[in-house]
């Protein structure tokens, strides 16, 4: 992708030289004035131009307007006089709700003023106290429920009683339709499974004594005691590696209770609510829409990854092989080490030559250009009014069709600063009709010289993504093996055991005794049951791009079929539906699988190239 992104950049640099000048939305990012930005009229406004939002009171005020508002969709809704869709109503009542509770989240975590913190963090709670009793709701309920079963009173669309259908199943997940008693015992284990997902993990603290002499230079000391909080891939001596791996994954028996609680308490959750397990409960609805898909879809990809896995763990062992004159089998811990080692290898260069080429202002001026090509959308960078922001150096982007004009605007906040969490994230402030994608894209041009990278540099650079590409994937395969074999059923072994059999099935190194992987991977708590998300998406992700983009990234036709047949959609079309119907082909466990390993094997290819 960033080859032949490159390659149409060299079309337009070649044509001339003297041209190297910034573009205005470029310029605007890699500026260091924070102050470049704001509107010289001083005209005045709130956050996010909301007038209210002038001072934190107006939290108060957009709070109070939308219970207001939300007394009377419910009135509307359970009334017998209804004149308006029943999906419509809900769908405005759940608006009503989003707009200001993901609002008020965001400058909860962003905003450097106290006041406003604090004055969000009420609304956030103020809403989140209205969705339970909504949730809890009967008369809304049977009113949803009335229509979904019977028919509305008004014409409604597919799209209207599919969309009905998803607010009726969020309503379920909370066991408003069962037995009061069952229904007291769903709450009940709702709020205990909250509890246990926010007991949080431990970090590991040992003796100094029990690390060997020769490499506890390695590890910080203090009062006797080290603390071990990774697995120190960096390191290039394989007994440190080993030391932190089994010291960090060093079985806990209170997080290993914790884990056993959870999985527990959603099984019971899932049978009260009338399903299998909790893997078909969090599964329905998705792109798989069974946990049977979703096994068949990660055996089918193991068995063709396994092979390929192999040959990446054999070279991996040769790398280590070569270190020492002493032969030692590869391990777990080692695999990370050689994956960089062998990046920097193949890619005979360093990172520091890279860097220049990728300012944020050149990736934003790539991802202008990759918007404009494929939905004839561009990206401008506009002026900010007096308290529309939150911060100095916050830029604000008009996203504007050349047809439909002004789509909406993105607030981009970037920089670090005192109290900003440090991860990436988004937020959506205001909902949009038209939908429209970020893709990431690098645009690679020097940002002093501007002169573009050289090709066979960027050549090595995106080949380098793809080295052990398969025992990656395979990794991820087990990964969300053990999710789904964790939500399957009842427990009749330990969560370790459980991991053991997995891992011998279904990844190509060895388990370690004495150590409880599992207790340390977060995700099962967030994605329980949907860690294999991450592979379906990136198998339709490689799905499109091969039977579309492939052989132009920047083709306007498949971009705005994507455009039409996809994102236009959101969440109103079945997800299965919606990839069969764009792919003209049956959306099953058998393509997905096929269509990474597709992946792998041009990834594979394009490695060699550079070896």
């Amino acid at each position: 992708m960033l080859r032949t992104f490159q390659r149409q950049i060299f079309r337009n640099v070649r044509g001339d030289r003297r041209l190297n000048t910034w573009s205005p939305l470029a310029t605007t990012f890699n500026s260091t004035n924070e102050n470049h930005s704001i509107n010289l009229l001083k005209k005045e406004t709130g956050l996010f131009g909301i007038p209210e939002l002038k001072t934190e009171d107006g939290f108060d005020t957009l709070k109070n307007r939308a219970l207001a508002e939300v007394n009377v969709l419910i009135e509307e809704a359970t009334s017998k006089d209804r004149k308006r869709k029943m999906v419509e109503i809900f769908d405005e009542l759940s608006n009503t709700l989003c707009k200001v509770a993901d609002m008020a989240e965001f400058i909860r975590v962003a905003h450097p003023d106290q006041r406003y913190v604090r004055a969000a963090e009420d609304a956030c709670i103020t809403i989140s106290g209205v969705v339970e009793k909504l949730n809890t709701h009967r008369e809304l309920y049977d009113s949803l429920k009335q229509v979904t079963s019977n028919g509305d009173t008004q014409m409604t669309s597919d799209i209207d009683d599919h969309v009905a259908k998803l607010f009726l199943f969020d309503f379920e997940q909370c066991g408003i339709h069962l037995p009061e008693k069952q229904r007291r015992r769903v709450v009940k284990l709702n709020d205990y499974i909250l509890q246990v997902m926010a007991g949080g993990v431990n970090p590991r603290t040992v003796n100094a004594d029990v690390i060997p002499d020769v490499i506890r230079q390695y590890f910080v000391t203090e009062n006797g005691q080290i603390l071990v909080q990774g697995f120190y891939t960096d390191s290039s001596n394989t007994a440190v590696r080993e030391a932190a791996y089994k010291l960090f994954l060093f079985p806990d028996k209170e997080q290993e209770h914790l884990l056993h609680e959870l999985l527990h308490s959603r099984h019971l959750l899932a049978e009260s609510c009338g399903f299998t397990s909790y893997a078909h409960r969090a599964v329905k609805g998705s792109t798989v829409k069974s946990p049977v898909v979703v096994k068949e879809f990660l055996n089918i990809l193991s068995d063709n990854l396994q092979p390929k896995a192999i040959q990446d763990f054999q070279e991996m062992q040769k790398m280590k092989n070569a270190e020492s004159r002493i032969k030692q089998e590869l391990m777990p811990w080692d695999t990370p080490y050689f994956m960089a080692k062998a990046k920097k290898a193949w890619l005979n260069t360093s990172t520091t030559e890279f860097a220049p080429y990728f300012s944020l202002g050149a990736c934003m001026e790539g991802l202008n250009f990759l918007t404009q090509s494929l939905y004839r959308v561009k990206l401008e960078s506009v002026p900010v009014l007096s308290g529309e922001v939150w911060a100095n150096n916050v830029h604000k982007l008009a996203v504007i069709d050349e047809e439909e004009g002004i789509l909406g605007y993105i607030y981009c906040d970037f920089y670090e600063r005192a109290g900003k969490p440090n991860q990436d994230c988004h937020f959506t402030i205001q909902e949009m009709i038209t939908i429209l994608i970020s893709v990431v894209s690098k645009f690679a041009k020097h940002f002093q010289t501007q002169e573009p990278m050289l090709e066979n540099l960027l050549y090595k650079l995106c080949a380098s993504k793809n080295i052990f590409y398969a025992s990656e994937l395979q990794n991820q395969v087990f990964y969300s093996m053990l999710d789904q074999v964790y939500h399957s059923g009842k427990l009749t072994k330990s969560t370790t055991e459980i991991l053991e059999d997995v891992q011998k099935e279904y990844y190509g190194l060895p388990y370690v005794k004495n150590t409880a992987w599992q207790l340390r991977f977060s995700h099962l708590v967030g994605y329980g049951a949907k860690y294999y998300s991450y592979l379906i998406s990136r198998a339709i992700a490689a799905w499109i791009w091969q039977t579309y983009f492939h052989n132009d990234p920047f083709s306007r036709s498949a971009g705005n079929r994507y455009r039409r047949e996809c994102l236009a959609h959101g969440g109103g079309k079945p997800a299965s539906l919606l990839v069969s119907d764009f792919l003209n082909k049956e959306a099953n466990a058998d393509t997905f699988a096929k269509s990474l390993i597709n992946e792998v094997d041009m990834k594979n290819l394009h490695v060699q190239t550079i070896k």
